[in-house]
């Protein structure tokens, strides 16, 4: 018996040191996607800090067909900055540091909940932090876009529908993500549409391929043809003779990103319904199948007449930037 004891208590003694010594389980994020929380004292947040944070930032989101901010910032002085809002998503802390001879941007991750972001800006004076927010606007920018890209992908494979996965991947050899909710609408050879249908919002994507040729397959005017042609045959409208294609009065963008061992051109722009009045933004990823020479395309957009549609659109977004092929 006093064996026994004496297991039992060297036991406990371990599960405590266990529990105090080990990985603590942190609070979930809280706060508003596309919202960054600016701890800033409200003088500085007036003059150039602030001002330099919101032209990176707080700037109109491109190919949107309304005007909408890249991020929602919202500004917290030092003082007022406790536990009920260390717990947001994004959060971005300005000291200004006398004695801090360089000005210095630090990411981390997790400081008080997960999945978070901090960034933290540090230098001697207002201009100093001000003149490094400018000069390293892309990284506090994509840093910021990717958490929370990350955030939904994360979402997605937590609570993913594996079936839409197993269907894409039989077709093109790999696949996006997709959450619960998501269904198949259309499967031909060649082209599936998947969608996440509300009242008022539809949240969809296409998966088509093509064959590749030369390199002037990803010249913008192309692969914009090359789209119109494809969709126009596969998604009809709710009227007789109308289809989706690409707004050709406000200009799309193209640019080659790399992302998680992928290279893909990325277009950005509007599509509509053509002999209708229904339209959207759209975000299109298009990449070589190296194996069988056809060019990929993975295909997000949104159609959300009655709301803003920057955060629609990134949620749905984040979802062709998860595609692995298995």
């Amino acid at each position: 018996m006093k064996s026994f004891k004496l297991l039992l208590a060297i036991c406990m003694v371990t599960l405590l040191h266990s529990c105090t010594g080990g990985p603590q389980l942190m609070p979930n994020i809280s706060g508003k996607a596309g919202e960054v929380v600016v701890v800033i004292n409200k003088g500085d947040w007036e003059s150039e800090a602030g001002v330099a944070l919101r032209g990176v930032l707080a700037v109109d989101q491109q190919f949107l067909p309304q005007r909408e901010p890249l991020f929602t910032l919202v500004n917290i002085p030092e003082n007022a900055f406790t536990s009920i809002f260390q717990t947001h998503r994004n959060i971005i802390i300005v000291k200004v540091i006398e004695s801090q001879q360089e000005p210095k941007i630090a990411l981390q991750e997790n400081v008080w909940a997960a999945p978070q972001i901090v960034v933290t800006i540090s230098g001697s004076n207002e201009l100093q932090i001000s003149e490094i927010i400018a000069r390293d606007q892309e990284r506090l920018r994509g840093a910021m876009l990717m958490a929370e890209r990350n955030r939904n992908i994360q979402n997605a494979k937590r609570y993913e529908e594996k079936s839409l996965r197993a269907v894409v991947t039989d077709e093109f050899g790999g696949s996006p993500y997709f959450p619960k909710g998501y269904s198949l609408k259309k499967r031909i050879e060649d082209f599936i549409w998947i969608s996440y249908e509300t009242t008022y919002t539809n949240q969809g994507i296409f998966i088509y391929s093509f064959p590749y040729r030369d390199s002037t397959d990803f010249l913008k005017e192309n692969l914009i043809a090359k789209r119109n042609e494809i969709l126009g045959r596969n998604v009809p409208g709710q009227v007789e003779k109308s289809y989706m294609t690409t707004n050709m009065l406000e200009e799309s963008g193209l640019k080659w990103i790399r992302y998680n061992k992928r290279d893909f051109a990325e277009l950005r722009g509007l599509w509509e319904v053509q002999n209708d009045f229904m339209g959207g933004p759209f975000v299109s990823h298009f990449f070589i199948d190296k194996e069988n020479m056809n060019i990929i395309a993975l295909e997000s957009f949104v159609y959300a007449p009655r709301y803003d549609k920057r955060n629609y659109l990134r949620q749905v977004e984040s979802l062709i930037y998860s595609f692995e092929f298995f």
